[in-house]
C-alpha cells in the first residue's frame, strides 16, 4: 500500500508540474486554456488525497513518501500562488472578447443600416 501511495503521489506531483509549466503566462495565450485543464488539476489533487489519506504512519517507504510528500505540498504552494494570476487573466481576456463581440455586432448593425439606405 505505501509503495502505491508513492506511485501515485510521484505521478501527481509530475502531472502538478507539468500543468504548472503549460499554464503559465508565457507560454499559453488564454484563449488556449480549457476547462478540461481545471478538470485535470482537481482529479489529480483529489488521487493525491485519497492516496495520503490510505499511508499507514510507519512504513518501509516513508522517507521517499515523505520526500514525495514535501514535494507535492510545494506544488500546492505554487498553485497557490498560481491561480488567483490566472483567474485574473481569464477576467481580463473574458472581457476583451466581450468588448470584441459588441463591437463586432455594432459594426454588423452599422453595416445593415448602410445596405438598407
Amino acid at each position: 500500500m505505501p509503495l502505491d501511495a508513492l506511485e501515485t503521489l510521484r505521478q501527481v506531483n509530475d502531472n502538478l508540474r507539468s500543468a504548472l509549466l503549460r499554464l503559465r503566462p508565457e507560454r499559453k495565450h488564454c484563449s488556449t486554456i480549457r476547462p478540461q485543464d481545471f478538470s485535470d488539476i482537481l482529479s489529480q489533487l483529489v488521487r493525491a488525497a485519497e492516496s495520503l489519506r490510505r499511508v499507514p504512519q510507519h512504513s518501509e517507504a516513508a522517507v521517499a513518501l515523505e520526500k514525495e510528500t514535501l514535494e507535492y505540498r510545494k506544488n500546492l504552494e505554487k498553485l497557490k500562488h498560481f491561480l488567483p494570476d490566472l483567474h485574473a487573466r481569464l477576467l481580463a481576456e473574458k472581457s476583451r472578447l466581450e468588448t470584441a463581440r459588441t463591437h463586432v455586432a455594432a459594426a454588423a448593425a452599422w453595416a445593415r443600416a448602410s445596405k438598407s439606405h
